[in-house]
């Protein structure tokens, strides 16, 4: 074990602040980028967790938070292409929804604003049916007007399971509740088609929402995305859900200034840690300086020292991330509970945890003009 590590491992009391500092300065860079990135991923649940395997949206669309309608004659194209299994289609629209309050459910508030709404095939095993809605799941959404809300967008718009409320002024009931559905932008609700027909906010018989393929070899996912996109003729645009999911990460880090900010959060968690690790850095290596001094009596030059304290502050970073990646995953589970989508992609992950031992590997620069304290003749004092 080095000199450097064996430090910070005995007299970890002296570095805790530093390590609290990275810690909570990479909780707060991770947890800011989580909420934004879960933001987009809530937004794209049904479509992450449909049986596709490429998804078909208009050519000018950047990502499904801009999601606009094609012209069905498309469709047939789609069709064309031999390793086509089968398309269908998701219909987005939206409507005003009131709840019930007042005299019919005192203590309630009223709520009367705009919904998101997502059109989903309750027939078995089709394309647009989330995986991970269950057999009697699907059957209360095939009943007409029944619609199904996240947990945690329950509380925000009034209602209950069980409850009836107003689409555009249509009487609709909560029937389904469920979980990791949420929406921070906006509340969503969904239905089936046939549900939302009966509202009359299906669109018109010439248009369809993005279209949803299933491909006789799934394994040929991008080839056939390639294909379809050469016969387009500016039409459509072709892509896989793992290509479709990474420009969904990035459309929500350019919508309304989310980059500018997580940007500005980057740099001032950095700043923070940097002017408290240095400081914690700079008092442990005073309260060393004996034990330093000793060494240059024994022959240890200067430059040697100055590598152990880079070292040394390099295995402070260490610590640092470790500590961020618990607390973390503490307040992500806390989000959780509370309806708080967060998604952590690996390369936002992987450029936080390079920042933080940056920032660790400054403060220890920093510290170095501590060092010219180490004189030897100092022992004599």
């Amino acid at each position: 074990m080095g000199l450097a590590l064996s430090t910070v491992i005995y007299e970890w009391r002296r570095y805790l602040a530093a390590v609290i500092a990275l810690a909570l300065s990479g909780m707060l860079v991770l947890c800011f980028l989580g909420m934004f990135q879960g933001i987009g991923k809530s937004f794209t649940a049904t479509i992450d967790r449909s049986r596709a395997d490429l998804i078909i949206m208009p050519v000018n669309n950047d990502s499904m938070l801009h999601a606009g309608t094609l012209p069905r004659r498309i469709m047939p194209v789609i069709y064309a292409n031999p390793d086509v299994l089968l398309v269908s289609d998701m219909i987005l629209s939206g409507g005003m929804f009131s709840n019930l309050a007042g005299k019919r459910r005192p203590g309630v508030k009223k709520f009367n604003d705009y919904v998101m709404i997502w059109a989903v095939d309750t027939t078995p095993g089709a394309l647009t049916l989330p995986t991970d809605f269950n057999e009697t799941l699907r059957q209360t959404l095939s009943e007409p007007y029944a619609v199904a809300i996240d947990r945690s967008e329950m509380p925000k718009i009034g209602v209950k399971l069980g409850d009836h409320a107003a689409i555009e002024g249509r009487a609709v009931r909560i029937a389904a509740v469920l979980d990791k559905y949420p929406n921070v932008m906006q509340p969503q609700i969904i239905v089936s088609n046939q549900t939302l027909r009966l509202l009359g906010k299906a669109p018109p018989d010439n248009q369809v929402g993005p279209l949803f393929v299933r491909l006789r070899d799934p394994s040929r996912a991008e080839v056939v995305r390639d294909q379809l996109n050469a016969v387009a003729d500016g039409r459509f645009r072709a892509w896989t859900k793992t290509e479709l999911s990474k420009a969904n990460e990035g459309s929500i880090m350019h919508e309304q200034g989310v980059g500018l900010i997580v940007g500005f959060t980057t740099i001032m968690g950095m700043l923070i840690g940097l002017g408290i690790t240095s400081q914690t850095l700079r008092g442990a290596i005073l309260a060393n300086i004996k034990e330093l001094s000793s060494l240059r009596a024994l022959g240890v030059s200067l430059g040697a020292l100055r590598r152990v304290v880079i070292e040394l502050s390099f295995w402070v970073g260490v610590a640092g991330l470790l500590c961020t990646g618990l607390l973390t995953f503490v307040v992500s589970q806390l989000a959780g509970m509370a309806g708080v989508p967060m998604a952590f992609p690996l390369a936002s992950v992987l450029q936080t945890a390079f920042f933080l031992l940056l920032t660790s590997v400054l403060s220890g620069v920093l510290s170095l003009g501590v060092l010219a304290r180490s004189e030897p003749a100092d022992l004599l004092r």
